[in-house]
């Protein structure tokens, strides 16, 4: 007897009973009740009602290549008959893994030869943040422990990765975040820029880190970790001023460069990872999401060969690993997922194709009265609410004006995310340009409803 299809029509009230969904408030949820999603294929979900959804988020940012792809399912059955799970502990590996670090170094760089693997972009934050404090005191530099990460952004929800993450709502629940990490301003312009223009702001804001090593003091000052572009801050696509600086500083002052690619990496900028899109290459690199596509939770770190032959010849044994580290069948999964992603020239599909289509719709929704902005990079934009685009103005209540829009949105037919007052949209790279139209005109709708009703 199937038990999920025997509980499918009480699945919300047992949802309520047992279930503690993660970011979620329950008292709020359990009110309202849970949306079950049941099944998807390609760019849809259905949910248990049978209604359909484009999403247009891609699950979490990480549906890289669509769901339903019966090749991925197919490689995990396989490796999971031959070999279900072995860990990579004393001195064994799989050929899974040992090949996904190939696959994965083939598209880095020319510096970031080396995978550490882990189970999320979490983890994978956790595994970096040690690193840099052992690489360093394998050098003689002891004190050089503190780490560099900005405001409002967001480096998973474990200890170590929500005390880098920038997001005072997640600090102010235990005591976030832990010693020896600081954080810099985000170069959000349309928020923070003032008077300034983008160009003078992306300088100001990347010479913030500069300062912040001053006042540390470089000896102290172990790396700087950022997002190409930050995702769940609210895609804060920076000045093109902003980036050259931060890596020039970070050469200048001898600090580890570390480039959050858990969202921006895979195809989703037209490129494999977001610092190639940015033109520089950082000494260590988190991935996740994209990776497997979310077929199966798996993540890492690239390390930069400056890093690895330290960690080799002067660190010796690095206490640090996870029991499912370089899963086999985890590893199989994202190795037919990079085998899809190649094969279709996903990356340069968003490069060439769809991404300048999506880029052109999605700035077509500027020259309406709510929006402030519509920003894009690759297949990942932002429009910024605001009640007066001329002053840049902000809504007093953006987490409730960002929740209606999406409403809007989802009620329509299409999952987008929002962020306080700006609306996100993060879609699989197979999106079509029929599909991206979809996404523009239900949003559009949505913007509609928030001019009609709401004028602050």
């Amino acid at each position: 007897m199937n038990t999920l299809a025997v509980a499918s029509s009480n699945l919300g009230a047992i949802d309520a009973a047992h279930h503690l969904h993660p970011f979620s408030n329950m008292k709020k949820l359990n009110a309202e009740g849970t949306k079950i999603i049941e099944r998807a294929e390609g760019m849809h979900i259905w949910d248990s009602t049978g209604k359909q959804y484009l999403d247009a988020f891609a699950g979490l940012w990480c549906v890289n290549v669509g769901y339903g792809r019966q090749s991925i399912a197919e490689a995990a059955y396989k490796q999971m008959q031959e070999l279900p799970y072995y860990n990579t502990f004393f001195g064994t590996t799989t050929p899974p893994a040992t090949l996904l670090a190939q696959k994965i170094a083939s598209h880095t760089g020319p510096t970031l030869n080396h995978v550490f693997f882990t189970n999320s972009g979490s983890e994978a934050s956790d595994t970096w943040f040690r690193m840099v404090r052992v690489y360093w005191k394998a050098l003689g530099h002891e004190t050089k422990t503190m780490v560099i990460a900005r405001k409002n952004a967001y480096h998973g929800s474990t200890v170590a990765g929500a005390s880098l993450g920038g997001m005072k709502w997640m600090h102010e629940q235990g005591n976030l975040p832990i010693e020896g990490i600081a954080h810099i301003n985000q170069p959000y312009w349309f928020a923070e820029g003032g008077d300034l223009s983008p160009a003078e702001f992306g300088l100001k804001v990347a010479r913030e880190l500069e300062e912040k090593i001053d006042e540390l003091g470089e000896e102290n000052v172990a790396a700087f970790v950022a997002e190409p572009i930050q995702g769940a801050g609210g895609v804060i696509v920076p000045p093109d001023t902003y980036w050259p600086e931060i890596v020039r500083i970070c050469k200048a002052r001898n600090i580890l460069l570390v480039s959050d690619e858990v969202i921006c990496g895979f195809g989703r900028l037209g490129s494999w990872f977001g610092h190639q899109h940015y033109g520089f290459e950082p000494d260590l690199a988190p991935i996740a999401k994209g990776l497997s596509s979310g077929y199966l939770p798996i993540g890492g770190v690239l390390v930069s060969d400056r890093v690895a032959e330290v960690m080799r010849e002067e660190v010796g044994d690095f206490y640090h690993g996870y029991t499912y580290s370089g899963h086999p069948v985890c590893a199989a999964a994202a190795l037919e997922n990079i085998r899809i992603i190649e094969e279709e020239k996903l990356v340069e599909r968003v490069r060439d194709d769809i991404g300048p289509y999506f880029k052109s719709a999605w700035a077509s929704l500027a020259d309406h009265d709510v929006v402030g902005e519509a920003v894009s990079v690759g297949l990942m934009g932002a429009v910024q609410l605001s009640p007066d685009k001329e002053k840049r103005s902000r809504y007093a209540k953006p987490d409730d004006i960002g929740t209606l829009v999406r409403n809007q949105c989802v009620a329509n037919g299409v999952i987008l995310r929002a962020t306080g007052d700006r609306m996100l949209a993060s879609p699989p790279l197979i999106i079509s340009r029929a599909e991206v139209d979809q996404t523009v005109e239900v949003l559009r709708k949505g913007l509609d409803v928030l001019r009609d009703t709401h004028r602050d």
